[in-house]
């Protein structure tokens, strides 16, 4: 039975509403998001997350398992023997309280070491203040880029776009698009996230600025704009999180 839960978790993350992946994005840049971590089952790479503090990365609720992740740091190439890489486990999965399959989709995973801070592993900083619509921000993750399965070699990073709420929510007819959720698409049509980008960061001006949380039918789809968790609505929770763990 614990078997087929994993199987059906790891399909949800992977296939279901929720699972997202980067498509007409490009390679990053070695090591040039030192911030990335992989979240792995048996070497397998299932969602994004962003390392926030030497023991601690920032993911997305809707990546939670009943297993723990395997979690690796400085990456480039998941599939390449890079000296760069640290590899920890999770200790504790800590989602927000009021994550309810849809809204407040954070979540902090507690490793079992701390990081070593280099070249390639670094922290990244939460963004403060409101981010304003229109704002040039940028996704990566090691998701499907073609829509097909098609899993990337290397790092992948995308240009996104912020949009306002209102033309998020009218794109959306009816989704709910709370306060505590930014929308953004990429330059063009079929560029953004999609399946196995789950949890990965949205940086804006060189920050976290969100988590990637759902997107629709189609990666990348404007009329269906990618859907991020507003990291600003949640830094007290952040911030109290690592400071009592």
């Amino acid at each position: 039975m614990m078997a087929s839960g994993v199987i059906l978790l790891l399909l949800f993350v992977l296939n279901g509403a929720h699972g997202t992946h980067i498509v007409g994005g490009r390679d990053a840049g070695p090591h040039s998001r030192p911030y990335m971590a992989s979240l792995q089952v048996q070497g397998r790479h299932i969602c994004g997350g962003a390392l926030v503090k030497e023991d601690f990365v920032l993911t997305a609720a809707h990546c939670q398992l009943r297993i723990p992740y395997t979690v690796v740091l400085g990456a480039d190439s998941l599939t390449a023997n890079e000296t760069t890489k640290q590899q920890f486990n999770t200790s504790r999965s800590i989602p927000h309280p009021d994550y309810d399959g849809h809204a407040n989709d954070i979540m902090l995973l507690k490793l079992n070491g701390s990081a070593q801070l280099t070249e390639a592993v670094q922290l990244i900083s939460l963004r403060r203040g409101r981010l304003r619509t229109s704002s040039l921000c940028l996704t990566a993750g090691w998701g499907d880029v073609g829509d097909n399965g098609t899993i990337p070699d290397r790092l992948q990073e995308v240009n996104v776009t912020t949009l306002s709420r209102g033309t998020c929510r009218r794109r959306w007819r009816g989704v709910p698009i709370t306060r505590a959720m930014v929308c953004g698409v990429g330059g063009r049509i079929f560029q953004g996230f999609c399946s196995g980008d789950s949890g990965g960061p949205l940086v804006c001006d060189g920050a976290a600025a969100g988590v990637v949380s759902f997107s629709g039918r189609r990666c990348g789809d404007p009329r269906t704009p990618d859907v991020y968790t507003r990291a600003s609505s949640f830094r007290e929770w952040i911030i109290s999180v690592l400071n009592n763990n």
